[in-house]
């Protein structure tokens, strides 16, 4: 992840920024919104969106020459839904690009599809399919945050193999080249990530479980308090959202 400024030709990062674009704009509609209607979530809001800074500002050195890092989108995805995380992804990434030499302005496009985008989208599809198959909170928060990050590389590893296709094997060749770089580090990372998720999700559920019942998180687990009548309306409810 964070494709340095300039690596990319000229015509992908165009293209990467105008298909990143429209999930921008509808996440910041999506957030002021939200933020409009429900003022008192803007400090977990805020908090959502450090985390993501501070777990994506991480660099660590791979064995193979490269540098991985965990994205933290996960958490903020299952909190706030996809769409807010393709906002705050964005304001990650500009920040990092502009001060501290992560990734880069002409490739701001390409990182924020992966990360603030793809990542957002797959872990947030994969924790809700967890949870509407009867997966404990904890272990679909794991799922959610593991795929959220290892996403954002697979995506990652396929920009730069449409860019620099091998050229020998072509597109799937590089894809191959590039994606096993990035696993020697991004699996274990993705682990730690799912499991660090977890730990601050036990600390809001202890902390701050009205906001978390008025986002959803614990919906189904309320539903099973309440008479009948009111599980099935909050069940319903849950799988609305």
């Amino acid at each position: 992840m964070h494709i340095a400024e300039g690596f990319l030709p000229p015509a992908h990062a165009v293209a990467w920024g105008a298909a990143a674009t429209p999930f921008v704009v509808h996440g910041a509609r999506s957030l002021i919104r939200d933020v409009r209607e429900h003022p008192e979530s803007t400090l977990l809001l805020g908090a959502s969106g450090a985390f993501t800074f501070v777990l994506s500002a991480l660099k660590l050195p791979s064995v193979t020459g490269s540098c991985s890092h965990p994205t933290g989108t996960g958490l903020g995805a299952i909190l706030f839904r996809p769409p807010v995380m393709a906002v705050l992804g964005t304001i990650t990434l500009l920040f990092q690009a502009l001060l501290l030499a992560h990734g880069g302005l002409t490739t701001l496009g390409a990182n924020v599809f992966s990360m603030a985008v793809v990542g957002p989208w797959a872990g947030y599809g994969v924790y809700r399919l967890a949870r509407r198959y009867g997966a404990p909170l904890m272990a679909a928060v794991f799922c959610g945050a593991f795929v959220a990050d290892l996403s954002t590389y697979c995506v990652t590893s396929a920009q730069l193999a449409l860019a620099f296709p091998d050229p020998g094997s072509g597109f799937l060749g590089a894809l191959g080249k590039f994606g096993s770089i990035f696993a020697v580090t991004q699996l274990p990372l993705a682990v730690s990530e799912g499991l660090l998720t977890v730990l601050v999700m036990r600390l809001l559920v202890q902390s701050s479980r009205g906001e978390l019942t008025r986002l959803g998180v614990l919906v189904a687990k309320a539903a099973r308090n309440r008479p009948a009548s009111s599980a099935t309306a909050g069940t319903e409810s849950e799988v609305a959202r």
